[in-house]
Formats: C-alpha cells, sequence, structure tokens
C-alpha cells in the first residue's frame, strides 16, 4: 500500500530523516513510535505530502507523493496531532466544506456526510459549533474528516493526546474499527495504547529506523533467553533437582518456599534458557514424573516499554557520540512550518550545530508540548507580579514623558511669548 525507499530529510546540517524504508501492507494497523525529536511527525508530513523530502520515494498505491500528489493524497485521510478545524462552523458544515474540498462528487457528499459521522459517534452533535464541543468530540470531527473520500489509509498523529482516560478509551474503540476495513497508521507517545491496538510497531530513532515488525517478533529477536516462572507443590531441594537434571535450562534460582499447616510445601523458582527452544512441556512431565503438580507456570514477555527504553537509550547514545564528533557540542533543533504557525516536523535537538544562525529554527517538536499542559502556580503569580511592576513601571515613564512634553510645550510658548516682546520692543524702537 505504502512504500518508503531511501528517504532523507535534512534541515541545514540537522539530519531529521537518514535513508530510512520500510513498507505499510494493507488492513493493518502500524504504530509509529519514537522519542522526541526521532522523526515521527517528518515522516508523516512527507508520506502524507505535506513536506517536501531531501532524497527519497514515497509510492501510495503506486503513486509518488512527489511527482503524482492529486492521484496520491486520495488514498490517504490524514489527522494531524492539531485536529484542522474551523471552529465556527458545526461538525456537519464543516465536513461538506472538507467533502467539497477533497473533490467528493456533489449528489454523494450528503451520505458520506452521514456515514462518517454515524461512523464516529458525532451525529448527535452535528448542529453545535465545534468551538463548544469537548476535545473528545472535536478529535472525533477530526478524524471523520480524515475519512472523507473513503481513503485506504488513515494516518493519525497523537489522536488521544490531552483526553481524559474516558475519551481515550472511546477513541482507541474508534480506531480499532477503522483498522477492520482500512490501513490505519498511529502515533502516539502512549506505549501501552499502541501495544493493545497495533499489528505492527515502527521504531524510529535519531532519523533511523530501529526496529519493525510485529511486537512478539522484535521482542524475541532482543532477548538473548526466555525466563519462565513456575511455582510447584514440592520441597526446594525436589525442586532443585529436578531442574538441575534437564537438559537445556542455563540456570535458575528459587524465589520463595512455603509450607502450609498440614505440613505440604510449595517453591517457587525462576528458570532462564535460550529463546530458540520451548522447555514448558519438559519441564511440565519433568515434575510429574516425581508426583509433584505444576501449580502455575508463565513465560515473562518483554514489554513494549522495555522494547522501546533498549531500542532507543542504547541507539541513541551511539549516534549522539557519531554526531558530537562530527558537528561539535553545539546544541540545534529544527522545525519546517508548512502550515503558517504549526510546527509539523521532529528532530534530535541535541548533538547538531547549524552553519549559520539563519539555519537556526525554533524548536516547537513535541518535547514542548509537555509545558502546555503544565501548570505551576507559584510560577503564575511570580509572572503576573513581575508583569504588574512592568506595568507601574510603564505607566510611570509615560507619565514622566507627558511631564517632559508639556513642560517642553510650556517652554516653547514662554520663549515665544518672549520673542514676540522682544520683536514689539524692538519695532517699537525702529518706529
Amino acid at each position: 500500500m505504502i512504500e518508503v525507499k531511501n528517504l532523507t530529510k535534512r534541515y541545514g546540517n540537522t539530519l531529521a530523516l537518514d535513508n530510512i524504508s520500510f513498507t505499510i501492507e494493507t488492513g493493518k494497523i502500524y504504530g509509529l513510535l519514537g522519542p522526541n525529536g526521532a522523526g515521527k511527525s517528518t515522516t508523516m508530513n512527507i508520506i502524507t505530502g505535506c513536506l517536501a523530502a531531501t532524497s527519497g520515494e514515497v509510492l501510495i498505491n503506486g503513486y509518488s507523493i512527489f511527482d503524482e500528489p492529486v492521484e496520491a493524497k486520495k488514498y490517504i485521510g490524514y489527522l494531524p496531532e492539531q485536529p484542522p478545524l474551523y471552529t465556527d462552523m458545526t461538525p456537519a458544515e464543516y465536513l461538506y466544506f472538507v467533502a467539497e474540498a477533497k473533490g467528493v462528487r456533489a449528489d454523494e457528499i450528503p451520505r458520506a456526510v452521514e456515514e462518517v459521522m454515524e461512523e464516529t459517534g458525532i451525529t448527535d452533535v452535528a448542529d453545535r459549533l465545534i468551538k463548544n464541543l469537548s476535545k473528545g468530540y472535536r478529535q472525533r470531527v477530526g478524524i471523520a474528516q480524515a475519512m472523507l473520500g473513503s481513503p485506504e489509509v488513515i494516518i493519525l498523529d497523537e489522536p488521544t493526546v490531552g483526553l481524559d482516560p474516558q475519551q481515550i478509551i472511546e477513541i482507541r474503540e474508534l480506531i480499532k474499527s477503522l483498522g477492520r476495513d482500512r490501513t490505519v497508521i498511529l502515533s502516539s507517545h502512549i506505549l501501552p495504547e499502541v501495544s493493545a491496538i497495533c499489528d505492527d510497531i515502527i521504531i524510529i530513532s535519531h532519523g533511523k529506523i530501529v526496529a519493525n515488525g510485529p511486537m512478539r517478533e522484535i521482542s524475541s529477536s532482543l532477548k538473548s533467553e526466555t525466563i519462565m516462572d513456575i511455582t510447584v507443590k514440592a520441597t526446594k531441594d525436589e525442586v532443585t533437582s529436578v531442574l538441575s537434571s534437564i537438559s537445556g535450562i542455563t540456570r535458575f534460582e528459587i524465589t520463595e518456599t512455603s509450607t502450609d499447616a498440614s505440613g505440604v510445601s510449595t517453591t517457587s523458582a525462576k528458570v532462564h534458557y535460550p529463546t530458540d527452544i520451548d522447555l514448558r512441556e519438559t519441564v511440565t512431565f519433568a515434575f510429574s514424573d516425581i508426583r509433584r503438580a505444576v501449580i502455575s507456570m508463565t513465560v515473562e514477555e518483554s514489554s513494549l516499554e522495555d522494547i522501546f527504553l533498549q531500542l532507543t537509550s542504547d541507539k541513541a547514545a551511539a549516534f549522539d557520540d557519531t554526531a558530537n564528533s562530527d558537528n561539535g557540542d553545539n546544541d540545534n533543533v529544527s522545525q519546517e512550518n508548512i502550515f503558517g504557525s504549526n510546527d509539523v516536523s521532529e528532530s534530535s535537538g541535541s548533538s547538531f550545530a547549524t552553519s549559520n544562525a539563519d539555519d537556526e529554527l525554533e524548536d516547537t517538536d513535541d518535547a514542548d508540548d509537555e509545558s502546555i499542559y503544565s501548570y505551576n502556580p507559584e510560577d503564575y503569580l511570580a509572572t503576573q507580579d513581575k508583569l504588574a511592576d512592568y506595568v507601574d513601571a510603564d505607566e510611570d515613564s509615560l507619565d514622566d514623558d507627558d511631564n517632559n512634553d508639556n513642560n517642553d510645550r510650556n517652554g516653547k510658548s514662554v520663549n515665544a511669548s518672549d520673542n514676540t516682546n522682544d520683536d514689539n520692543a524692538h519695532g517699537k524702537e525702529t518706529k
């Protein structure tokens, strides 16, 4: 469906995307992950045709987003992190407008708008002004506009940011429903959300793809061993004896042992073995042979958080070292302003320096989003006090200026009067 080939994006000397390639298949939900400044938003904006690449190619259903943008964009619906809404319109009015802008046939617009409103659950608020809707409903309107035109790919950039828990659950269920008959690409910082929704994940770190595929496969490729937690109705010595006799176990630790009032012992252990073998059946039969019951057996799996931290931390450190040796120790961040004042790019911002001051652009990346939602009452009051002092000082300055102006004007009047008297006196003498 989507092919990204050798995609590179530079802002001056800053490398935001470094020759990345991946393929998006039809009918899956993809999670696009990465730390702040990794290049997620830059990638999304290039795929959707909102941003030009330095080099590389993006094909949407066979059409180049650079050479054939009109045809390519027919297959894409896009919701930026900040939904592009006209808040003085109602959802129905706005969706009619978007449908016309997308080239939906006039006789099909009413049906298309009705379908997306029903699918996103906004029919009940269709005639209310968007500015009076909650953020959850605004996100739904944003998703509805992305769905208009029946695109085969829906791209959502941080669709649940700033929502309350109930709204997050509702949007999450909506995204799952979209994935039943469409391809969905989802960018999010909420890792459990991605783990619950997405079929495949793509992790970007410092402009490079460090993982791509199903989470289970990525987890298996990163783990050097499998860890199994087991609890058996047996004494510590019996568990130690059985586990020591099983070929393939590299090591094990007894984690807990207890004896109940009737004298029955229970022992728990953590067993380590290589990932290329499965010892669950072997361990079960081994304890069965000595007539000891296995109460529980679980295999630990790496969470998405574990995978994310392992991939981004190691890669980031190596990348930063290389960048520092190449570009010096100056910090620099960049943004590409595509929609006037809206930021649509991400760059690493920790190890780069541009060649001149003109190349240095203001950073409005995801890392700054936290400051938008943080609130410190003490800082707020201090700021207000400073502002009040500034206003008082400014008013005093204006009063002084007014007094000076009045004095100047009075002085000029006196001088003018004196000159007039002198002239009159001089005239009389002349006569």
